[in-house]
């Protein structure tokens, strides 16, 4: 009846914003709960790539290594939502400073199941997980400030 009314007066509100504010409506969580989410779903993203690293030495471990470490970096990824919710991050992610950095990490991501699961190629999954590993932390840097910038410094000290 509400909507009829909104409607008839003229007064229709737009539905995504609607929708974006019963988004942020349902998720008001304390910061102590935001922290505390954070850090399980962190710890349990680390516990899981230590797992698939784990698994990694076990006969036949490559699906079992490629999925616990994916797994694991998509749950410490994840883990940021809590403390800034999940559209924040969603659009902190494709920023222009790191939009490479996070397509480079999806696809990796998405490649490193590939070559387990279809291909069943164990060179190519360990390929893709050190290229995950590197996204995963150039994407990371892009929080920091220069960041980035030390570390190419770094790493060209490191070659000279």
């Amino acid at each position: 009846m509400d909507k009829l009314r909104q409607a008839l007066s003229g007064q229709e509100e737009d539905s995504e914003s609607t929708f974006m504010t019963q988004i942020s409506d349902a998720s008001t969580l304390s910061w102590s709960t935001r922290v505390k989410g954070f850090a399980a779903c962190f710890a349990f993203g680390i516990l899981c790539s230590i797992l698939g690293t784990v698994f990694l030495w076990f006969r036949n471990g490559l699906i079992l290594f490629a999925l616990f470490y994916t797994c694991g970096n998509l749950c410490a990824l994840a883990s940021t939502c809590f403390l800034m919710g999940p559209i924040k991050q969603l659009k902190r992610m494709f920023d222009s400073t790191r939009v490479f950095a996070t397509i480079a990490m999806l696809i990796c991501l998405l490649l490193t199941l590939f070559s387990a699961f279809w291909w069943h190629n164990k060179g190519l999954a360990l390929l893709f997980c050190i290229m995950q590993f590197l996204a995963m932390s150039w994407y990371s840097l892009s929080y920091i400030p220069y960041a980035r910038d030390a570390a190419k410094k770094c790493f060209t000290s490191c070659l000279a």
